[in-house]
């Protein structure tokens, strides 16, 4: 081995879902809205002028968008930090709060970048079993820790914690910071935004990518208490100090601006997963509960892994996590009506 090859760092990373190309297909596994984003977020777009926007940086302090947050979310502009996708939120987050000898801790069956940017970043963790049902207990989060981080709803179960539980985790663990992704949280569960007035080690940390369809913007945002929002920004401009485009700032800006499309797109969504839930069920498939865009569920019929290869050749593609725990299960995207009813034929052809 050479020399420097001792010095290269080594971790395993993320693996994102498939982005498979084609016209013919139906795309059920990353969680995308199925909706296009705001009208007003495509006429924005659409007039913009890219000769003028394009060759100049765009805003460091994001001010347009954090100004319309704050408005919208009833908090300070000091309470906002606005990164490249949730996903840079959370790895600034993580860089900039976990840095104890105090192992973090998160759940066995979550997120699956958090283990990632725990090893990249040379942060001890351990990860707590989630029980029988897929659900997180609050008394197993009441040890000494170096931090703590809570997907609610959780991922890839679709399972929320009500806001009384995720309460006495935050309550337990004073002298850490807890940090709670919200991604999914428009689609049905209770937000800790609620708590922030309370609890000044809480971070709540959300997406454009689901619920307001701007998966391709890369758009995320934190909320909390000025302080930590302050380590956060000292942290990003030390790594990045332009995270987002000018078109992604104006992109959302837009979008926080449309409250109808936004409220009808996820009552669409709602809809279309409670149908979703019982032409499953009709089919024999075992399914958590889900307040997010996407059902966890088991086919009884065939293995998990089968129904994955089998869907997949039949161009419908949805989620397969082939650990021991999870490989009986799939996780699917809510998408449109259309391409939901594309999905249960093809069910019902692999189950003839």
């Amino acid at each position: 081995m050479a020399g420097w090859e001792e010095n290269i760092r080594r971790v395993n990373p993320y693996t994102p879902g498939e982005q498979p190309q084609g016209k013919d297909i139906i795309k059920l596994n990353t969680n995308e809205n199925p909706y296009p984003p705001s009208p007003k977020t495509i006429e924005v777009m659409k007039s913009m002028d890219f000769g003028s926007v394009g060759r100049r940086y765009p805003d460091p302090n994001a001010k347009g968008l954090v100004g319309a947050l704050a408005s919208y979310y009833h908090v300070g502009t000091d309470q906002i930090f606005i990164g490249n996708g949730s996903d840079d939120v959370l790895s600034v987050a993580f860089l900039a709060f976990f840095n104890s000898e105090k192992p973090i801790v998160f759940p066995d069956v979550t997120y699956s970048f958090y283990p990632v940017w725990a090893q990249m970043y040379r942060i001890p963790y351990r990860e707590i079993p989630l029980d029988a049902d897929f659900r997180i207990l609050p008394e197993d989060y009441e040890s000494e820790n170096g931090g703590v981080v809570i997907a609610n709803p959780n991922a890839p179960t679709g399972v929320a914690l009500p806001l009384t539980e995720l309460e006495k985790i935050i309550r337990s663990n004073s002298d850490a910071i807890v940090i709670v992704d919200e991604a999914y949280v428009d689609y049905g569960g209770d937000s800790a935004l609620r708590l922030l007035d309370r609890y000044d080690n809480l971070v709540v940390v959300r997406t454009f990518s689901k619920s307001r369809a701007l998966a391709g913007a890369r758009i995320g945002f934190a909320i909390s208490s000025p302080r930590l929002i302050q380590v956060m920004n000292d942290v990003e401009q030390s790594v990045n100090s332009y995270p987002l485009s000018t078109m992604s700032l104006l992109a959302g800006e837009a979008s926080v601006a449309d409250e109808e499309y936004f409220r009808e797109r996820i009552r669409d969504v709602l809809r279309t997963r409670a149908r979703s839930v019982i032409e499953l069920k009709k089919r024999f498939f075992t399914i958590l509960p889900s307040e997010t865009n996407f059902l966890f569920a088991a086919p009884t019929r065939i293995s998990g892994n089968e129904m994955f290869e089998q869907l997949r050749e039949r161009g419908v593609f949805v989620r397969h996590f082939s650990s021991e725990r999870l490989n009986d299960y799939l996780r699917i995207t809510i998408g449109t009506d259309r391409e939901m009813d594309v999905l249960f034929a093809a069910i019902d052809e692999i189950q003839e």
